[in-house]
């Protein structure tokens, strides 16, 4: 029976140490792992334009003076229609992985590398080959960033808003760094042309001196990733819990079995 009890528990502790030990615990890294360096974001104009992005814009002649029914003047643009005001259509335009977008009148523009400034400097001036002094507003409308804040089961997918939109902003929004997150270790990992190798960077809001890395702007579908913290006695208790209760069942079986047996004897 010694034996028999001494199998059962290994066999526990076997289960409940491979099942818990960090397997909650995504986007890791070793130890060794070299990090990007972030460039100058916070002194860039803006949101900068990227493919996947969904735009639509306005546009104005005469510097502003009355709005022009671009829809109508380019048939051949596609893109998808929404709701207007003042009873013109508004239209939805993707920008294409080689970050070109066909627009009215214009067709096929590269767009993408651009700021939300630069590309409507870049319309106004395409656009004034047809139209006495246009004025364009543009606005991407599908932008979005995914917070993991540092706790299980919360992240978040926050809306960008704003053309300048901060590490710190999108944190806040997402609720702050969780009572469990490490804020020594928030990761921004960031898309790239080659799906394969996306920009990892990690930055330590820990400290006053971190506020330097907190101010860089975010750009769509990046994702924030706030290490958690291994919880190894709480999660190992959890997760042997199930096991002890059934050991203790087969011990109580057995040792009710064994009394059962010597009475009868």
């Amino acid at each position: 029976m010694k034996k028999l009890h001494l199998i059962l528990s290994v066999i526990v502790l076997g289960f409940g140490f491979s099942s818990c030990i960090n397997q909650s615990i995504m986007l890791k890294t070793e130890k060794d792992y070299q990090f990007d360096i972030p460039d100058d974001t916070v002194k860039s104009n803006g949101y900068i334009i990227q493919p996947n992005d969904l735009f639509f814009f306005r546009l104005y002649a005469n510097d502003g003076f009355k709005l022009i029914d671009i829809s109508n003047q380019g048939q051949q643009a596609g893109g998808q229609m929404m709701a207007g005001g003042q009873n013109l259509a508004v239209f939805s335009y993707l920008v294409e992985q080689d970050s070109t977008c066909k627009l009215p009148v214009l067709g096929d523009v590269k767009i993408g590398g651009k700021t939300v400034r630069e590309a409507e400097l870049f319309l106004q001036e395409k656009y004034a080959y047809s139209f006495n002094d246009p004025f364009v507003q543009l606005f991407v409308n599908n932008r979005r960033v995914f917070v993991f804040p540092g706790s299980y089961g919360n992240a978040t997918v926050i809306q960008l808003n704003n053309n300048n939109t901060t590490i710190i902003e999108v944190l806040a929004r997402a609720g702050g760094v969780s009572e469990f997150g490490k804020a020594q270790k928030v990761k921004l990992i960031r898309k790239t042309g080659d799906q394969n190798d996306p920009l990892v960077y990690e930055f330590d809001l820990s400290t006053i001196e971190g506020l330097k890395y907190a101010n860089m702007l975010v750009r769509t579908e990046d994702i924030i990733y706030v290490e958690p913290r291994r919880r190894i006695a709480s999660n190992l208790l959890r997760e042997i819990t199930p096991f002890v209760s059934l050991l203790t069942t087969v011990l109580l079986t057995i040792t009710t079995l064994q009394a059962l047996s010597a009475l009868n004897n």
